[in-house]
């Protein structure tokens, strides 16, 4: 089996920065037509203008607010309308909140739970009936698609501080499974990442806030150091590959061996 996505069509959400963006670029380097999906969209308009300039007309964008089931319909409909099908879907986009458990007022939960659990379970929902449609109408016994829900090794840890984010974790990893069993009579796979700290777009920003994170973060990862996002994106690649043809319902984790020994006073991040 090979590594390779050359012609599928795939749909990265989160694509305007850090693991998202890392992950479209590397699906369009590999060959896939990619469109990527944010709310940012002048980010997004910056960032894909340079990947047309590279990938020609292997790459698109669309911005909106993926959590608005409209959204949803309107992103698979441009997909469909630049590539005429889809193959993968990467629910990369996630939010995390650093939070007070104790305070009764707190709303982070709500806002995290639409955000990192429904937001990527609709998608799945909606893009995976397209998957079926297409697999009915080509006929044969070939793959029909395949589902990465990147989520945190935060939803087998206990951190009290993220609460609302390590519950959210839990139920997307729940979800990947559960989506997995009942997917795969279709021929779709759906597998997830439980990933450690990764210098996304938000880990850079708590930094900058917090001079004495960094070297929290690598005294709890025994690797010793924080992730890239192009090391995600060589994981998510794999999992949407046909190399990974009998793998479905997995939550691969990518922490460089943080959940290993991470206690509760690990850092929030």
């Amino acid at each position: 089996m090979s590594l390779s996505i050359q012609g599928k069509t795939a749909i990265v959400t989160g694509a305007a920065n850090g693991v998202g963006l890392a992950i479209a670029r590397h699906f369009a380097e590999a060959g896939a037509n990619v469109m990527f999906a944010d709310r940012d969209e002048a980010r997004l308009e910056e960032e894909v203008g340079e990947a047309q300039a590279a990938e020609s007309d292997q790459v698109r964008y669309f911005a909106g607010d993926l959590r608005e089931r409209l959204t949803v319909a309107n992103l698979l409909s441009a997909t469909i309308d630049a590539f005429d099908r889809v193959d993968i879907l990467v629910n990369a986009s996630r939010q995390l909140d650093v939070t007070d458990p104790l305070d009764p007022k707190d709303t982070s939960l709500g806002t995290l739970w639409d955000q990192n659990l429904m937001t990527p379970l609709r998608l799945s929902q909606s893009i995976a009936n397209r998957m079926i449609q297409q697999a009915e109408e080509e006929g044969g016994d070939a793959a029909a698609g395949s589902i990465v829900n990147v989520g945190s090794i935060a939803g087998r840890r206990t951190q009290p501080d993220l609460l609302a984010y390590s519950i959210c974790a839990a139920a997307l990893d729940q979800a990947t499974r559960s989506l997995a069993v009942s997917l795969a009579p279709h021929r779709i796979r759906v597998n997830g990442l439980a990933v450690g700290s990764v210098m996304s777009t938000a880990l850079q920003t708590r930094l900058r806030e917090d001079g004495r994170l960094r070297d929290a973060i690598i005294e709890s990862t025994p690797m010793g150091r924080i992730a890239q996002p192009n090391e995600l994106a060589e994981t998510a690649l794999y999992l949407a590959s046909d190399a990974a043809s009998f793998v479905t319902g997995q939550i691969l984790t990518v922490d460089g061996g943080r959940s290993l020994i991470d206690p509760v006073a690990g850092a929030a991040h």
